[in-house]
């Protein structure tokens, strides 16, 4: 998690977010200091759900699983040794805590298409001609994309973070508290489209001179910071005085403690719950440990040979214990199929990540312009798989691809990202491994809507086989 925080400016707040938590249990100190620390076994107990909620993103590789299971196995580990009556009063400090997981890049490519959306929408509102694909889009005055750092994710979690710690300090009533936590998270998302579109006016009117490169990010933390601003001034008009409360003891109230032995016996249970998890990772990934996979060549359908590539275009997939990448024509007319095999997963190998992508955002010749969720009705396909069309801009015209892509996790078939890891998780669980791939086929727009279906159709079964003897090769 610390790692995180270092690399990635989107998460570097989580370093103030344990001295905020301990700031607010030492403010509230003399009542926290009345009440009398009970132990408690029963509230031990929900720690076997987080350790295994642990173990499933240890063994899936998802970070924000393993690093949620984390804050909750120390918050209920608090709350079983200081018992109900300590945890109630230092309840919302020790759910700020969660504040501190780095989560929310699994919003980038929505948050993208809101903001490139809405700015293309502005312009056009304002009278100034758009031509618009995908994330990219070109105005009179020059060419102008929507990458990660126009997503807004960084203003939505600083204020999010910042909000529901002013909502806490400065309202009482719960309604208010939420109120102003859901404004804390709409008006961020809204003043980064309105920065958006102002950014691409500036740049426009002032003959690309204003808004361009360092003060790009200059100018939007500017208007973020006069936006946030505005909203803690106005939501401090209702904010809400603490009810008085009774005067508290000083000292702690005379009820009998529970024995010294009750803390170490509970301590003892909560260290020898979390220490499940981690014995149980080491235990599953040392039997799954396995040589690296070679994919063979595959057996190409009747009347498909195999051809020079078409197209300059390769998936962005890091990292993988292998990959084939083929293309074969019929008639004249290509397709590709490009396989990324993965086995021996880890935080730095795995498939399903948000930077596996099929082009990065930075790209200079190949970008998404379209993606979507098709139907098939094709026998060893999944229901529905991922579609998508890319753009290239190393050829003149310039050259247009349609990709198909789905996965294979142990046999099993999806197009879903959750669907992939909870496949990975049960073979994994099962003592089987956690040999997955990608499948991707391609061809020029021009003739995908025939090629693409009819070398599925022939390919499926070949491409299964060339995946279950890899795997049977472990």
């Amino acid at each position: 998690m610390v790692t995180i925080w270092l690399r990635s400016e989107t998460y570097a707040h989580a370093f103030v977010v344990p001295p905020i938590s301990l700031w607010l249990i030492w403010r509230q100190r003399t009542q926290v200091l009345a009440e009398q620390p009970r132990a408690s076994f029963l509230l031990a107990a929900p720690v076997v759900i987080t350790t295994f909620f642990w173990l499933l993103g240890e063994l899936t590789a998802v970070n924000a699983l393993t690093q949620f299971a984390l804050i909750a196995t120390l918050v209920l580990a608090i709350m079983a040794l200081l018992g109900i009556q300590v945890s109630k009063r230092i309840a919302f400090p020790l759910a700020f805590l969660f504040f501190s997981v780095p989560i929310g890049d699994f919003m980038l490519p929505k948050l993208m298409d809101w903001t490139a959306a809405f700015t293309v929408l502005a312009l056009r509102a304002t009278g100034i001609p758009v031509y618009q694909e995908g994330l990219q889009f070109v105005i009179s005055s020059g060419n102008w994309s929507v990458v990660e750092a126009c997503s807004g994710i960084r203003y939505i979690i600083a204020s999010v973070t910042v909000g529901t710690l002013f909502a806490y300090l400065n309202y009482v009533s719960l309604r208010r508290r939420l109120i102003f936590i859901a404004v804390a998270i709409i008006v961020p998302v809204i003043a980064n489209w309105l920065r958006a579109y102002m950014i691409v006016m500036l740049g426009h009117l002032s003959g690309n001179k204003l808004a361009v490169g360092v003060d790009h990010l200059l100018y939007g933390w500017l208007f973020f910071g006069l936006v946030i601003m505005i909203m803690f001034m106005i939501g401090a008009r209702w904010s809400e005085e603490p009810s008085e409360q009774a005067s508290t003891p000083d000292t702690p109230s005379a009820e009998p403690a529970l024995p010294v032995r009750n803390i170490w016996l509970t301590t003892l249970v909560i260290a020898f719950l979390a220490i499940v998890g981690p014995l149980g990772y080491f235990a599953i990934n040392k039997s799954d440990q396995a040589a690296p996979p070679s994919l063979q060549q595959l057996k190409l359908p009747v009347e498909w040979e195999e051809t020079q590539q078409f197209a300059s275009w390769k998936p962005a997939y890091a990292n993988p214990s292998d990959e084939l990448q083929i293309a074969v024509v019929r008639q004249g007319k290509p397709v590709g199929l490009y396989i990324s095999y993965y086995r021996n997963q880890d935080y730095q190998r795995k498939l399903v990540t948000s930077t596996n992508t099929l082009a990065v955002s930075n790209d200079k010749v190949w970008s998404v312009v379209a993606r979507k969720l098709a139907a098939t009705n094709l026998n060893g396909l999944p229901a529905r798989i991922q579609t998508a069309e890319l753009l290239g801009k190393d050829t003149s015209p310039e050259s247009r691809l349609v990709v198909w892509q789905w996965y294979w996790i142990n046999g099993k078939l999806t197009s879903s990202d959750f669907e992939a890891k909870f496949h990975t998780a049960l073979s994994r669980l099962s003592g089987h491994g956690d040999d997955s791939a990608v499948i991707m086929l391609y061809a020029p727009l021009d003739s995908a809507a025939d090629t693409l279906p009819d070398f599925a159709a022939q390919a499926i079964a070949p491409i299964n086989q060339l995946l279950d003897a890899t795997r049977q090769a472990r």
